[in-house]
């Protein structure tokens, strides 16, 4: 039985909270459950818009899709929510520009499949340390892969926050899929920038790596991201596939 627990938090610095969570444990649709982070952008009001607006459309398009692959019920999701989005952004001035990062999760048979647009991330943790899945859409993150900064450079970067991807940025949106296998004891992190920028990789290890509940270290983390400068909002997701 898989169990979760899911929190966000304003953080030391914001006025807003742009972060949105959907945690399910309980199918959804043609998916055995389902997990969404999304880190919203935007002007005053806009980016908590663009967040709340894209995970309920995503909710709803996979609750209501006849696709019969996950990976196709959640692609074609996405898709519709940056039409949406889009739609909603040309209709109000206010709400021009907004967009959204979102990372979307669902597990079955000790099996994670996952889609990302954006920076928020998705980590698996448990015997085999700590691996981030997901790959940031983000100039910092291209390069580090070009080979032109290291990890903990591209942490501390100015530019670290410019993303190259987003839900609702342009008419059509390219999703990366990954699938991963899970064994006993591993712990599915899902992340907003407001987490991983202000912890490092063995931060969050250390703190999930505890014996303790998942609600327990779900405020572990943001306790830590805050004490550490809380700079953005945090969105935790915590998904134990196995039950403890």
């Amino acid at each position: 039985m898989t169990v979760s627990f899911s929190k966000t938090d304003i953080g030391q610095k914001r006025q807003l909270n742009q972060d949105f969570v959907f945690s399910q444990d309980e199918p959804v649709g043609k998916l055995q459950n389902l997990y969404i982070v999304a880190d919203g952008m935007g002007g005053h009001n806009a980016g908590d818009f663009a967040s709340k607006y894209t995970v309920e459309t995503v909710v709803r398009e996979i609750k209501g899709s006849v696709e019969t692959k996950t990976f196709r019920i959640i692609g074609k999701a996405i898709r519709v929510a940056n039409e949406l989005l889009r739609a909603k952004a040309r209709e109000d001035v206010k709400l021009y520009g907004m967009g959204t990062t979102i990372v979307v999760a669902t597990v079955e048979n000790h099996q994670v499949e996952i889609a990302n647009v954006g920076d928020s991330r998705l980590y698996i943790i448990g015997e085999d340390g700590i691996r981030q899945i997901t790959r940031d859409h983000s100039l910092v993150e291209e390069m580090v892969r070009m080979g032109g900064m290291n990890k903990e450079a591209a942490r501390n970067h100015p530019d670290k926050n410019i993303i190259t991807r987003a839900v609702g940025a342009r008419d059509s949106v390219e999703v990366d899929f990954f699938t991963e296998e899970l064994k006993h004891g591993d712990i599915v992190l899902m992340c907003s920038d407001g987490l991983s920028n202000m912890l490092s990789d063995e931060e969050i290890e250390s703190i999930v790596s505890m014996n303790l509940p998942l609600e327990d270290k779900a405020q572990m983390l943001i306790d830590s991201a805050n004490n550490n400068g809380g700079k953005d909002n945090i969105a935790v997701v915590l998904i134990d596939d196995f039950g403890k």
